[in-house]
């Protein structure tokens, strides 16, 4: 093992990867095992108006982008910068191969030697199942980009 890296749960870490208090050791070892080997910075999705956890998902796979939406009052918002481009954007609901189609999520954020985030992953943990994907990615390419840390 070399200087700045490590191994969690059997897969590489950089030293600068921070993961978020609540997400699962599933999906953080899924989203780290996703990355393209930069520092990540792994959040929590969490619903601004009740605190719940769990949501259904709009996802543009193509053009990378996602909505989640609170199963439990609804609440809707945007991943990232999704809403600058997402009436160009052709979502559809994630659903996991089980039929579930209510996840845990959290976002990914791979991070430059400045800091900046360069690409957003966004991953899911089914409820019913615990099965673990990435359903959107995309790379951003301009900057400052701290605002999209909070955009989860």
């Amino acid at each position: 093992m070399g200087a700045g890296s490590g191994v969690w749960n059997d897969v590489p870490v950089h030293a600068d990867d921070q993961v978020g208090e609540g997400v699962s050791a599933e999906l953080a070892v899924f989203l780290r095992n996703a990355a393209d080997g930069r520092p990540v910075k792994i959040v929590p999705s969490v619903c601004g108006g009740c605190g719940g956890r769990v949501f259904f998902v709009l996802v543009d796979d193509v053009e990378g982008g996602a909505e989640r939406v609170c199963a439990g009052c609804g609440g809707r918002a945007f991943i990232a910068d999704s809403e600058e481009f997402w009436e160009d954007a052709d979502p559809g609901e994630a659903g996991c191969p089980c039929g579930s189609e209510e996840f845990e999520t959290a976002v990914a954020f791979s991070l430059a030697d400045d800091g900046s985030v360069r690409w957003v992953t966004v991953g899911l943990r089914c409820q019913k199942d615990g099965a673990a994907g990435v359903y959107a990615d995309w790379k951003i390419d301009y900057g400052p980009t701290d605002h999209l840390l909070t955009m989860v």
